[in-house]
């Protein structure tokens, strides 16, 4: 069976980092990102259009420097049940951070959500950089990078083991018998480790799909292994061909290294596809949208998420990148480790980086529809990813791409024509994980 490309959608709102201008927009309402009719039309839209997923992003800190989307948003989990309702085979992916939250309550909260959506969710598994968030759950101090994986690795495990507290025949509700619950297929977890000490069982049964979908974003070295470890989706950072490569071979090798089938793992990658008339309409397009989001004071704010939400404006901007690698442990570590290495070895002003973080750079994925689809065949052929993960503006522009595009990749084979499964995992060809202890059972 030949490989197919899979398709997310992931909602701008009113814009988030590096979206500095979208909410001025005229076609962009000015209460986006907390307006369910919204979400609503842009998961129907994706879901007409065949795609696999809708992708939430989340964070749970701000100050008045951030985003326009981070200031003013839905809860994702709260946000995907009320689109479930209104959509039937489109996927459901929330991020929900490891190190703010609990197993237990987290667990049931994605496994209602599967249940709701009749086994459409996903789990977008992040650790936090952020480091204000701490604050936020009364802590001093962020959890530094090694206790935050660590941590995370055994949330995803005491998860999958209480998405797995009622065996699929748990519940026979017979009335003659009097007998609802078949109380030898349901497990408590009894699990005590490093971080967490849970005795379960879950009060909630398995989906159709038999758990959510574990999805994960890791770039660092500690992140990557996570994710070949536990996830089932990733969302890669993309880059330059020669490096889209080069993260997909290393996942898909360190995959099989931790015993694990390298098709049961999907990469993702950003796309902010510009699609035009002409190839020419559309650079043009795309060098708008720079100039439309090109604010150096929020250049200067978005910066600073990298090292733990902090204030570069306290510094000279015309004086040599300051000594902040110390922040880097608490914040986004490998990011801000290029930033810090990039501007010592070019000797860069904090204003030379700062304009940087939002500098110009070409999309591979801008043109005509022709043109677009050219490239995403290119680079799928050339084993960059498995699916992208999709970032319009407006409305409009995500029609644009769907009614352009979409219709030549199904030509030459790349894209369905029509769901043949009813489940996130039947969409991406992952299998249903069997419940330990019924496989237990048949073992025995």
């Amino acid at each position: 069976m030949s490989r197919t490309i899979h398709l997310a959608l992931h909602p701008y709102g009113v814009g988030g980092p590096g979206q500095h201008g979208l909410w001025k927009d005229p076609r962009v309402a000015k209460n986006a990102s907390i307006d369910i009719d919204y979400y609503i039309k842009q998961a129907q839209a994706a879901e007409h259009a065949l795609f696999d997923a809708l992708f939430i992003v989340d964070s749970q800190f701000i100050n008045a420097t951030y985003p326009a989307h981070y200031l003013n948003r839905l809860e994702p989990l709260t946000l995907l049940s009320a689109v479930a309702t209104h959509t039937r085979h489109i996927g459901l992916v929330g991020t929900a951070s490891s190190t703010y939250n609990s197993p237990f309550n987290l667990a049931r909260r994605f496994a209602s959500l599967d249940l709701i959506s009749k086994g459409r969710a996903g789990w977008n598994v992040v650790t936090s950089f952020d480091t204000g968030t701490a604050r936020n759950y009364g802590l001093d101090e962020h959890l530094d990078y090694a206790t935050r994986y660590g941590r995370a690795l055994e949330f995803v495990q005491v998860a999958r083991g209480l998405w797995d507290s009622y065996e699929d025949d748990a519940f026979p509700a017979d009335v003659e018998r009097g007998v609802f619950l078949d109380p030898a297929k349901l497990h408590a977890l009894n699990h005590e480790g490093e971080h967490f000490k849970v005795a379960g069982p879950l009060n909630i049964s398995r989906s159709p799909q038999g758990q959510p979908v574990i999805f994960q974003a890791g770039v660092s070295e500690e992140g990557r292994d996570l994710a070949a470890r536990v996830a089932e989706g990733i969302y890669a950072p993309g880059g330059s061909l020669e490096q889209a490569q080069e993260y997909y071979a290393d996942i898909k090798r360190r995959t099989a290294a931790h015993g694990r089938d390298p098709e049961h793992i999907k990469i993702f990658i950003h796309g902010g596809p510009v699609v035009a008339a002409t190839d020419e309409a559309a650079r043009r397009r795309e060098r708008e949208i720079h100039e439309e989001d090109n604010d150096f004071d929020r250049n200067l704010a978005l910066l600073g998420r990298s090292f733990g939400a902090y204030d570069f404006s306290v510094h000279d901007l015309d004086a040599p990148f300051p000594d902040v690698a110390h922040l880097a442990e608490k914040g986004g570590r490998t990011g801000a480790a290029k930033i810090i290495e990039r501007a010592r070895e070019q000797g860069l002003t904090l204003r030379q980086v700062a304009e940087s973080v939002n500098e110009f750079r070409r999309s591979p994925f801008v043109g005509a529809p022709e043109t677009v689809a050219d490239t995403i065949e290119r680079w799928f052929d050339a084993g960059t990813f498995d699916g992208i993960n999709l970032a319009f503006r407006t409305h409009e522009e995500l029609d644009l791409f769907v009614d352009g595009v979409v219709p030549i990749l199904q030509r030459r084979g790349l894209f369905r024509t029509e769901y043949t499964a009813d489940t996130l995992r039947g969409h991406l060809g992952l299998p249903v994980p069997a419940n330990r202890y019924a496989d237990a059972g048949a073992e025995g």
